[in-house]
C-alpha cells in the first residue's frame, strides 16, 4: 500500500515516517510512503490511484489540507484520507470530504498504529454485496460502491457512488433486512436507504448525498438517522 504524508512541518513530517518505518518492521507490512512538505507538491503527484492513503496536515500555507483534499477528491474518490490537525473543531469539517479518519497533533505511535490496521484490514475485505437481477442480467452490486436504495412505483432503483442506477423489479422489503443489517446503512425514509459513507451533509430536514443528490428524510425516522450518522463519524473512528 502506497501513503502520502503531507506536512509543512519538517519535524512532525520526520516523526511520521519514523513510525511508518516502525509499523512495517513491527506488523511485516508492505507499505511504501512518500513525503510532501506542500499541498501543492503533494497535488501534483497524487496522480488517480497513485496512492491509498493520505496523511494530510490541515494547517499548511497557501493551499491547506481541507482545499488539497477537495481538489484531490476531483480524480480520486477513492483513496482514503486522514487529517493531521491540532483541534478538534474541524472533525465534522473533514467528513464532509469523506475523510477516514483525523489524528490530533502531534502524531501519537498508538493511534497511528490504530489508523493504519483499520486501513489495512479495510483494504483487505473482501468484496461483500448483494447479487440483484436487472432487466440485462444478473449482476453484483459491492455494499462499498452502493450510495442508496430508492424505490418508485414497484421499481428498486439502487444508486452506485459513480452515478449509474440499477434497476429492480422488486420492493425495498426484499433488501431492507440485509441493508441494514450492516452498520453503515441507514434507512432515512421509507422511500431511501442511504450508506452513510456517502452522505456529505446531514440537515435537518434532508440529507445530500457525495454526488450532489438531495433526499428527504421522514420527521418521524429524524431521530434515529442523526444519531446512526453521528455515531458512524465518531464512535465507529474512535473520536472522542
Amino acid at each position: 500500500m502506497r501513503i502520502a504524508i503531507c506536512d509543512d512541518d519538517s519535524l512532525e513530517l520526520a516523526r511520521i515516517s519514523s513510525y511508518i518505518d516502525a509499523y512495517r518492521r513491527e506488523r511485516n507490512a508492505s507499505l511504501a510512503y512518500s513525503s510532501f512538505q506542500s499541498a501543492a507538491e503533494l497535488i501534483s503527484h497524487a496522480d488517480s490511484g497513485a496512492f491509498r492513503l493520505l496523511l494530510l496536515d490541515i494547517m499548511m500555507p497557501g493551499i491547506n489540507g481541507m482545499e488539497a483534499a477537495q481538489e484531490i477528491r476531483t480524480f480520486d474518490t477513492g483513496v482514503k484520507i486522514v487529517f493531521l490537525t491540532s483541534s478538534p473543531e474541524y472533525a465534522v469539517e473533514s467528513y464532509s470530504i469523506r475523510a477516514y479518519d483525523y489524528i490530533l497533533k502531534p502524531v501519537h505511535k498508538d493511534k497511528l498504529f490504530s489508523v493504519l490496521d483499520a486501513v489495512i484490514a479495510d483494504e483487505q475485505m473482501p468484496l461483500d454485496g448483494l447479487t440483484v437481477k436487472t432487466q440485462k442480467g444478473m449482476i453484483r452490486i459491492l455494499f462499498s460502491k452502493l450510495a442508496f436504495v430508492e424505490i418508485i412505483n414497484k421499481k428498486l432503483y439502487f444508486h452506485m457512488a459513480d452515478g449509474n442506477v440499477q434497476e429492480v423489479n422488486s420492493s425495498l422489503a426484499a433488501f431492507e433486512e440485509k441493508l441494514l443489517a450492516r452498520p453503515e446503512f441507514v434507512k432515512i425514509h421509507r422511500s431511501y436507504i442511504v450508506n452513510m459513507y456517502h452522505i456529505s451533509m446531514l440537515g435537518a430536514k434532508e440529507i445530500v448525498i457525495s454526488n450532489g443528490k438531495t433526499l428527504p428524510i421522514s420527521r418521524v425516522l429524524y431521530g434515529n438517522v442523526k444519531e446512526a450518522y453521528m455515531k458512524h463519524l465518531f464512535l465507529e473512528k474512535g473520536v472522542e
